[in-house]
């Protein structure tokens, strides 16, 4: 009997180092997090030979987190889509002057490849876990990935963003409150940082900023959904649904990632048909998600 007990007590011992080895909650202070986005209201050139720039459309279901300790080795443990490689954080914290070192633990539920911002989260994630300034955080995510997202901004959806040189264009308003029901149409597409096959939407930024400065939910739709439709009609896919489902949803207008798979169409808040996800599966997308976004989220 005693023996038993000794040898139950070893094996409940280890029982328990292993869950504390894996478990980040309670264990590793400081957090960071970033939310993702769920493509853009607009993307494209800023005139034919012009940088590509975007307004990100934000989303908050959509994040990544990550937590640090310090260790002797750098070890990366991710919970969910692993969106940042150990290469990549080892070049992350050069470019921040961090130690190469540490043990880092890091939760996501952004997918790859669906133009959702997967990559930025997590860099920025981790950034903040190491306590970097915010204001360093476009140009390390710029360093390690070519291309990055606004989403270390305050309101990444307040500006007209150069993602290739992940600096701020302009400035504008928030756009006002909307409701969005979603989902990834085709197979993921990774984002190319030397990709500038884009549309010229020059003509639709004047537009967007009246549009966001008198909160005109109707004219940002019809603007997100010009350029869309311009992108739709340059990269494809050729059998996109999406310009036809929203018109048979009855939605304002619809948002499109412009490297990547998510589609999302755009109502006035309350105004979703009871039906709309079952009107998305059976166009063909999947991963179907609703979400508010705008300026009183």
């Amino acid at each position: 009997m005693m023996h038993m007990r000794k040898d139950f007590s070893r094996r409940f011992s280890k029982t328990v180092q292993m869950h504390k080895q894996y478990e980040p909650l309670r264990t590793l202070p400081p957090a960071g997090k970033a939310f993702g986005h769920f493509g853009e209201w607009l993307q494209g050139r800023l005139g034919a030979g012009g940088p590509v720039v975007l307004v990100t459309l934000r989303c908050d279901k959509l994040f990544a987190q990550a937590w640090h300790e310090p260790s002797p080795t750098l070890q990366l443990n991710v919970s969910g889509p692993a969106a940042v490689s150990h290469l990549q954080l080892r070049l992350l914290l050069r470019y921040l002057d961090r130690p190469e070192t540490g043990r880092f633990v890091m939760s996501a539920n952004v997918p790859q490849g669906v133009g959702a911002g997967a990559s930025t989260a997590a860099l920025v994630a981790l950034g903040r876990a190491v306590g970097a300034d915010d204001t360093q955080l476009a140009t390390a995510c710029l360093h390690v990935e070519k291309a990055s997202d606004p989403l270390m901004l305050s309101r990444p959806d307040g500006v007209v963003w150069a993602s290739r040189l992940a600096q701020v264009y302009r400035c504008h308003k928030t756009p006002p409150k909307a409701e969005i029901v979603g989902g990834y149409f085709g197979s993921p597409i990774r984002t190319d940082a030397q990709d500038d096959h884009f549309a010229d939407i020059s003509d639709l930024l004047a537009g967007w900023e009246n549009a966001t400065e008198t909160g005109n939910l109707a004219v940002i739709a019809q603007l997100a959904t010009e350029a869309a439709n311009r992108t739709t009609l340059l990269r494809g896919p050729s059998k996109d649904p999406s310009a036809a489902l929203a018109h048979r949803l009855g939605a304002l207008g619809y948002v499109r990632a412009h490297t990547g798979s998510a589609r999302g169409f755009i109502f006035a808040p309350g105004y979703v048909p009871t039906n709309a996800q079952t009107m998305l599966r059976d166009a063909g997308l999947h991963g179907i998600t609703n979400f508010v976004t705008g300026s009183t989220i």
